[in-house]
């Protein structure tokens, strides 16, 4: 079975064309517009979806695709009626105005409910939600169902409107996991009777025709591109592990976890997986971060680089972008670099130090599967296994887990095989002096009042 995925990115969107034994066979990608719209920034809807059609459109004649499945990242909502939005979508990096955000802040449940820290921004949507509420409460009124992100293009697809676990679940202060329901806010607010009834991700809600053939589509319900990621690595039944997902945002999420060493205050929180069942996860907005110490650098980097990065004591200190699990100060880099390419090698050296840290917190000590574009050419998993010798590191054979993951869930829920292949052991960096590195970025964090974590790596 060939299906397509629709792979909606906050700073990429991707289609993926995967054959029937589960590799990627054709891809278009794309980078979404946010506009500014009545003062706010929000998605331009209009010309992403003409991209995704086309983009299906060309799927559909040249390979014959039989089903259209959809991943989208986190911290976005949707509000319909019967045809269309009520309001454009907002753009989950913007802060509501601080006399309204005071009183929607009121509102939100508490962390040992809903998982949800608070977070700033609208990186919790329900959030985002409240405050659409207090400014455009008509958008509320005519709207018939609240979507998660990957719902709505499910929905626009031509599918029937449903909600989905993994994505109400993903931080967004509306979910509460021990219950496995709606948390109070929204019944508070009325929202449950306009939350669509539940579909699991990958379920066929509906059938389009596309191409110039019009041949029928399944159109199947979309997921959560990390809690997709996870799903693609458990299926292969790999035991116990941690899966690092990267992008824009890096998302540690380790399911042995406890819940009680969760730290509201560091990021930390439960994600839902596609069953709903409770996943302990921390992260941090890497991907930005990157690219904001690196100046946007594009290529591959050498070894060298990051040797002379090292050997300099060149560093990146937290943090370069809101969240994450030291939230308090502003980054800065320590020491002068030499030329643009040692720059971005002590941005990978940052976000690899920023993921060791993150799998301290939570409490990572079986397999960790590093997934997702931060590790193209595979230096990142690299310098994880060398930073810690007492973990196995595994990477995946693609970059583009999430977007397999969702495929299998499509494919898996009409009973077709989907054999991926089998994640690739990690070849380890070795870098002189890493190790003391390490340590003295972590003495640099601890002196200007960040606390690290007690304890190293295993």
């Amino acid at each position: 079975m060939k299906m397509a995925v629709l792979d909606f990115g906050k700073t990429n969107s991707k289609l993926f064309v995967f054959g029937q034994d589960g590799r990627i066979v054709d891809e278009r990608r794309t980078k979404p517009d946010w506009i500014r719209k009545g003062g706010l920034s929000v998605l331009d809807e209009a010309a992403l979806h003409d991209w995704a059609l086309d983009a299906v459109n060309e799927a559909v004649d040249g390979h014959g695709i039989e089903g259209l499945m959809v991943s989208g990242h986190g911290c976005t909502f949707a509000l319909v009626d019967e045809t269309a939005l009520t309001h454009p979508i907002l753009d989950y990096e913007q802060e509501p105005p601080a006399e309204i955000a005071a009183q929607i802040d009121r509102r939100i449940p508490d962390f040992a409910e809903t998982f949800s820290p608070r977070l700033p921004l609208g990186f919790n949507y329900g959030r985002h939600m409240l405050w659409l509420k207090e400014m455009q409460p008509d958008a509320f009124t005519a709207a018939t169902a609240i979507l998660g992100y990957p719902q709505f293009w499910s929905w626009r697809f031509g599918g029937r409107a449903v909600s989905e676990v993994s994505y109400l679940g993903c931080h967004s202060h509306l979910w509460a996991p021990r219950r496995r329901d709606f948390s109070s806010l929204v019944d508070a607010e009325g929202w449950r009777g306009r939350m669509p009834a539940f579909a699991r991700a990958g379920a066929v809600i509906g059938e389009r025709r596309f191409g110039k053939a019009g041949r029928p589509v399944a159109i199947h319900n979309g997921v959560h591109d990390s809690n997709a990621a996870l799903h693609a690595y458990r299926r292969q039944e790999l035991g116990s592990l941690t899966v690092v997902s990267t992008g824009t945002w890096v998302i540690v999420l380790n399911p042995d976890c406890p819940l009680d060493a969760l730290d509201r205050d560091r990021d930390m929180l439960v994600n839902v997986d596609v069953d709903g069942g409770p996943v302990p996860t921390i992260r941090f907005m890497g991907g930005r971060e990157f690219a904001v110490i690196s100046g946007n650098w594009q290529g591959a980097i050498a070894p060298a680089s990051i040797q002379r990065a090292i050997d300099a004591g060149v560093m990146a200190l937290p943090s370069f972008a809101p969240g994450g699990p030291m939230p308090s100060r502003t980054g800065e880099i320590v020491g002068r670099v030499s030329d643009a390419e040692e720059r971005a090698a002590v941005a990978l050296l940052y976000v690899a130090l920023m993921i060791d840290l993150s799998l301290d917190l939570i409490r990572s000590r079986d397999a960790v599967i590093v997934d997702g574009g931060l590790n193209a050419g595979g230096l990142l998993a690299g310098l994880l296994a060398a930073l810690r010798p007492g973990q196995s590191f595994l990477q995946g054979a693609t970059l583009e887990g999430s977007a397999t993951g969702a495929a299998a869930l499509a494919s898996e829920s009409v009973g077709r095989e989907f054999a991926a292949d089998m994640p690739e052991p990690v070849r380890v960096a070795s870098f002189k002096g890493l190790a003391g590195y390490r340590d003295d970025w972590r003495g640099l964090i601890a002196e200007r009042g960040i606390a690290a974590p007690a304890g190293g790596a295993p």
